[in-house]
């Protein structure tokens, strides 16, 4: 069973190369302290890298299968006399491509190449000529770099520096950031520990180890957010089988694939033990994907040296090993590494603090909203409506919303196509991704005030406001957890699959029932709410009559339990009482403001729903959202009794509501 039938059946994607990484030689002119992959750039492997005819064969049986994006690297690719030829071969095979290189080649030329779109990542290994050409021991090579770096500008090739730290250019570290803003609007910090050597040199790997930073600068440059750790329990590369097959778990789950420059695949680029490579020289690479890589899954047992270590260790989740690094350390799969121990007591020390000053928990209509961000929370307060949907950690329906206060670069990333544009939103779809663009209402200001990246449900996003916004939340406090104009612009499509609708509307409980008040703007929903505070005020000593205000404003009917509910939120108008608390739903009344006080039952099922339809809240609307609200309100329809409240300012209609109530009882 293939496609469409079994991602219909499982839930889950094909088994399906759909990237692969490829080095295109493992030479290169820089001979850097740290590299672990370094060959001379005429020694004798030159003779053994695959050809471009040889290349274009493997690119081409690899679309077959469903391969979309590649990865180049080395080395030094630009080595290879054919580059130009390669990278336009594999580049027009793709729908997107990445490209790492030390950038000393770059030629006007090959700068002009690269302007293809694609994400290229230039490598800075100091701040200054002699700390940058002391690690790479190639004089030159920092000025060859910037010129580099300035071909690239000319040409209008977008790229990313990545910085590489180690302990010979880390005194430079900030001054090396300072570079790299000054090249790019993009920079990120390449692996912050070093592997050992692939070639298990013990004299390279003695040199590896005197770069390697001390546990907490790793820490420090890499921090593992709780957040992303926690997403990546899901990943492939995290932990083994239910057993002691250590890579069972990896292979299964993915979707990539890596080539080494003398045609030898497997399934991660760590791989360089040659009982786990398969040579498409002598195969075929369907062969490759499809019977020898999981033939690999049970191949590699732990044993009793990874059951006694790193298989029981209670670190293991904060802990960065994998068998792949166990090998390039000792030979060994089932090994553990000292230097990681020290790494992930650092990393636990830091996941603490984080889930302490940078996680919040808030919870509404049964979602589990958490609120990440780098700002210390205990010093930046939310605003005092959310103090009732406080939670103390994730509960069974969660989402998070991680914030960045630093705008994106969009000048060379592709958003999908455009579905809405009305200030203050541009929203479009990509895939499984929706981007949410904050605009201006000013057609001549094309600035980006704000984007949020949500996944396809809306369980996960990620929001990037300027930074100025950081200094405004110090000074006022959180007004939403998206930091958007109001929350209900992601709310409500989670509510759609959640058997639920947001409502303009006012909403009680009384007396253990929830009422919801419904009407267009001045018609009578806050008043009504100041009535039943009165009220409630007032016979505080008895009994008969408690009332709880849930919002003013905005509100949600749930189904649950077999019954409907209803539930406030934090969005109020002119009543600042909220609650996150819910109750039975015992009647919805449409508001009009009189000079009697009568509760009348309505019947007419079209007029009902019509009047909840005009007060939907409606976030930006897709054809699924708007047929499942239809339903949901269909099915309320039918089911809740709805009545017209005809209400003076007087407070008469208190004792009527509370008749409705006990009736319901």
């Amino acid at each position: 069973m293939t496609g469409y039938a079994t991602i219909k059946k499982t839930g889950q994607m094909p088994r399906l190369p759909l990237s692969g990484s490829i080095d295109l030689t493992y030479r290169c002119n820089n001979n850097c302290r740290h590299c672990w992959l370094r060959v001379s750039p005429n020694g004798r492997e030159k003779h053994d890298e695959l050809s471009f005819d040889e290349i274009c064969h493997i690119v081409d049986d690899a679309r077959a299968m469903g391969c979309r994006h590649w990865s180049i690297s080395g080395g030094e690719p630009m080595l290879r006399p054919d580059f130009p030829e390669i990278f336009d071969y594999i580049t027009s095979k793709s729908t997107s491509y990445s490209f790492n290189s030390n950038g000393t080649l770059i030629t006007p030329e090959i700068a002009e190449l690269l302007t293809r779109k694609g994400s290229k990542m230039i490598a800075l290994y100091g701040a200054t000529e002699a700390v940058h050409d002391h690690v790479t021991r190639n004089p030159g090579s920092f000025r060859a770099t910037m010129r580099g770096f300035q071909l690239l500008k000319e040409a209008g090739a977008g790229f990313l520096v990545q910085i590489i730290p180690m302990r010979d250019n880390y005194h430079e570290f900030p001054e090396m950031v300072e570079l790299a803003k000054s090249l790019s609007p993009h920079y990120r910090i390449g692996a912050a520990w070093l592997y050992l050597s692939a070639s298990g040199s013990k004299e390279k790997n003695a040199e590896i180890n005197t770069q390697r930073l001390p546990p907490e600068e790793v820490i420090n440059l890499d921090n593992p957010v709780p957040s992303h750790e926690e997403r990546d329990q899901e990943d492939h590369c995290r932990g083994c089988g239910s057993d002691d097959s250590l890579f069972a778990r990896c292979i299964e789950g993915r979707r990539d694939f890596h080539l080494d420059p003398y045609g030898n695949m497997t399934f991660c680029g760590f791989i360089k033990d040659p009982a786990m490579r398969y040579s498409l020289r002598t195969g075929t690479f369907v062969e490759c994907w499809e019977e020898f890589i999981p033939s690999l899954s049970g191949k590699i047992r732990g044993g009793e040296e990874y059951r006694k270590n790193c298989g029981s260790c209670k670190n293991r989740s904060d802990c960065r090993w994998c068998p792949v690094y166990a090998y390039l350390e000792t030979g060994r799969y089932s090994a553990k590494i000292p230097y990681l121990c020290e790494v992930a007591s650092e990393a636990k020390k830091f996941k603490e603090n984080w889930r302490r000053k940078h996680r919040r928990y808030f919870t509404i209509a049964g979602i589990t909203v958490c609120v990440e961000s780098d700002l210390d929370l205990d010093h930046m307060g939310f605003k005092e409506e959310f103090n009732s949907f406080i939670a103390d950690g994730p509960g069974v329906d969660n989402v998070t919303i991680r914030h960045y206060f630093d705008l994106p670069d969009l000048k060379e990333k592709d958003l999908g196509r455009e579905l809405y544009r009305k200030a203050p939103w541009a929203i479009s779809r990509k895939g499984d991704m929706w981007f949410y663009r904050g605009i201006s209402p000013d057609p001549d200001d094309p600035g980006l005030h704000r984007i949020a990246v949500f996944n396809a449900d809306h369980t996960r996003a990620s929001i990037y406001s300027p930074p100025r916004d950081a200094d405004r939340i110090r000074d006022e406090g959180w007004h939403s957890l998206s930091l958007f104009p109001t929350d209900q612009i992601w709310i409500a499509p989670l509510l759609a699959d959640r058997d639920a609708v947001l409502m303009h509307s006012a909403a009680a409980i009384v007396n253990g029932q929830g009422l919801l008040f419904v009407g267009h703007s001045e018609a009578g929903k806050s008043t009504t709410m100041t009535l039943l505070k009165k009220e409630a005020e007032t016979s505080r000593n008895r009994s008969h009559f408690e009332v709880e205000i849930l919002c003013d404003d905005r509100n949600i009917i749930q189904h649950r339990n077999g019954g409907w509910y209803v539930y406030g939120t934090w969005s109020h108008g002119d009543v600042p009482d909220v609650s996150g608390a819910s109750a039975p739903l015992r009647a919805i009344l449409f508001l009009k403001q009189d000079t009697r006080n009568e509760i009348t039952p309505l019947t007419d099922r079209n007029e009902i729903f019509r009047k909840l339809l005009a007060t939907l809240i409606r976030p930006m609307v897709t054809t699924e959202w708007w047929q499942k609200e239809i339903d949901i309100l269909e099915r309320i329809v039918a089911e809740v009794p709805c009545f017209l409240m005809h209400f003076d300012r007087s407070g008469a209609i208190v004792p009527e509501l509370t008749r409705l109530v006990r009736q319901g009882s």
